[in-house]
C-alpha cells in the first residue's frame, strides 16, 4: 500500500519533535527520502509499522529571516513534489502545532502556515494543541483556534479537526505527573483524512495504535517509577507499600486513559483491586519483607528503600498495562476481579524478588533517583 505524507508545522518550541516521537514511538528513524537540497531543512520519518510518513519542518521563528527560511523549505518540498513522477511526495494532511500553554494564536502564525503551504490549497489541517496539560483551559484553547482560523477566511475551510494532546508523560513535581492524551485521536483523524487508497486498513491501524499505547504506557511507568524511588528514599524503613498509594493511583489512572478506560462507578471495584494488591496485600508485604532480609546487602537503607519502592511501582505498572490491554482487546471484563488479583500477585512473586536482587547488585551505592528508575524500568519492561 502507498504511504501518505503528513507535514508537521508550527512555531519553534511548540513540541513538534515530542509529538512525532509519541506518534512514531521507538521505531522513529530519519530517512533520506526527500527533495534534493531540503534534507538540512526538513526531516522525513517513516517506518514499516507507521501508516503515514511524517515530514518535520523548521519551526517558525520571530525574526523575518528565520521565518522565511522555514516557509521556503516547505515551498521547495511542495514545488518538487508537484512535478510529474513525484506524486507520492505530495502533502496529504497538515498538523499545525500550537502551544497550549501560551493561550495565544496570532494571525501571523496562520498566515505563515498559509504562505508555506500555498500550493496545497485544499489540504486538510489538524490543529494539534500541544502541551495541553490544563483540562479546564482546553475548551478555551479550542475556541481560540476556531476564532483565529475564522478570521483568516481564505484558509478557514482547511481546518478539519482541533485536537489537544499531551505527547509525553509530564512531571508536575517529584511525585506527581500527568499522562499522555490525545495521541490515538490524532492517529485516527490523520488516517481518516488521508485520500482514498492511502488510508490504512482497520486491522493495520488497530495494530499500529496498540503498539503506540504500549509505548506511551512505558513512558508513564518510567516517570511513576522515578516518583517511587524518590518517595521510597526515606530515612525510616518501609513497613509496607501504603506510602506508594498516591503514585500508584496516578499511574493506574494514566494507563487506563491510554486504553480509553474510565475510572467510574462501574469500574471502581476493578481499579481498587489493582491498588489493593500494590499496597496492603500480603503479596506486597511478603515481597518487602523478603527483600529486607536478604543477607549480605551492602547498600544504605534509603537506597534499598528507593529500589524496593520503585520496583513495586514498575511491577504494578507493567501488570496494569497487561490487564488494561486485555480489557481493551475484549479478552477480559471488569468482572474478572480474581484474575486481576492473580496477575498482579504474580508480578510480586519470586520473579519480582529475583529482579530486585539484580537491580540491587547493579545500583550499588549511587543515589541518583533517575538512574535507579531507568535501571528498574529496563529490567521490568519485559513485554
Amino acid at each position: 500500500m502507498e504511504t501518505g505524507n503528513v507535514l508537521v508545522i508550527g512555531n519553534s518550541g511548540v513540541g513538534k519533535s515530542t509529538l512525532i516521537n509519541a506518534v512514531l514511538g521507538i521505531e522513529k528513524a530519519k530517512t533520506g527520502y526527500g527533495i534534493s537540497g531540503t534534507t538540512n531543512e526538513l526531516e522525513i520519518y517513516e517506518s514499516d509499522s507507521v501508516p503515514f510518513r511524517v515530514i518535520d519542518t523548521i519551526g517558525f521563528e520571530p525574526t523575518f529571516f528565520k521565518e522565511q527560511k522555514a516557509i521556503n523549505a516547505v515551498k521547495k518540498w511542495s514545488k518538487g513534489s508537484a512535478k510529474e513522477g513525484q506524486e507520492e511526495k505530495q502533502i496529504n494532511v497538515i498538523w499545525f502545532c500550537v502551544d497550549g500553554t501560551s493561550r495565544k494564536l496570532f494571525p501571523k502564525a496562520i498566515q505563515s502556515l498559509s504562505r508555506a503551504t500555498s500550493i496545497w490549497k485544499s489540504v486538510p489541517v489538524i490543529v494539534v494543541i500541544t502541551k495541553s496539560y490544563s483540562v479546564p483551559e482546553r475548551k478555551e484553547n479550542i475556541e481560540m483556534v476556531q476564532a483565529a482560523f475564522a478570521a483568516q477566511k481564505r484558509y478557514a475551510k482547511n481546518l478539519k479537526k482541533i485536537i489537544p494532546v499531551v505527547a509525553s508523560t509530564f512531571e508536575l513535581n517529584d511525585t506527581a505527573f500527568a499522562g499522555p492524551e490525545g495521541i490515538m485521536e490524532l492517529i485516527d483523524a490523520t488516517n481518516d483524512l488521508m485520500p482514498e487508497g492511502l488510508q490504512a486498513g482497520t486491522e493495520d491501524i488497530a495494530n499500529f495504535k496498540l503498539s503506540r499505547k504500549r509505548y506511551l504506557c512505558q513512558g508513564i511507568i518510567g516517570v511513576a517509577t522515578t516518583s517511587g524511588t524518590v518517595v521510597g528514599a526515606v530515612p525510616i524503613s518501609i513497613a509496607d507499600a501504603v506510602i506508594l498509594k498516591p503514585i500508584e493511583i496516578t499511574e493506574i489512572n494514566a494507563i487506563a486513559k491510554v486504553y480509553g478506560i474510565k475510572n467510574d462507578q462501574q469500574t471502581k471495584k476493578f481499579f481498587n483491586s489493582i491498588i489493593e494488591v500494590g499496597t496492603v496485600s500480603i503479596a506486597a508485604k511478603t515481597a518487602i519483607a523478603a527483600l529486607k532480609n536478604i543477607p549480605g546487602i551492602n547498600i544504605g537503607a534509603s537506597i534499598l528503600n528507593a529500589i524496593i519502592a520503585g520496583s513495586i511501582i514498575a511491577a504494578i505498572g507493567e501488570g496494569t498495562t497487561y490487564i488494561f490491554k486485555q480489557i481493551y482487546l475484549g479478552k477480559r471484563s471488569f468482572e474478572d476481579i480474581d484474575w486481576v488479583t492473580k496477575v498482579l500477585q504474580s508480578k510480586l512473586s519470586n520473579e519480582f524478588i529475583d529482579k530486585v536482587k539484580t537491580i540491587i547488585s547493579k545500583v550499588g551505592n549511587q543515589t541518583d533517583s533517575k538512574k535507579t528508575a531507568n535501571l528498574i524500568s529496563a529490567i521490568f519492561n519485559n513485554d
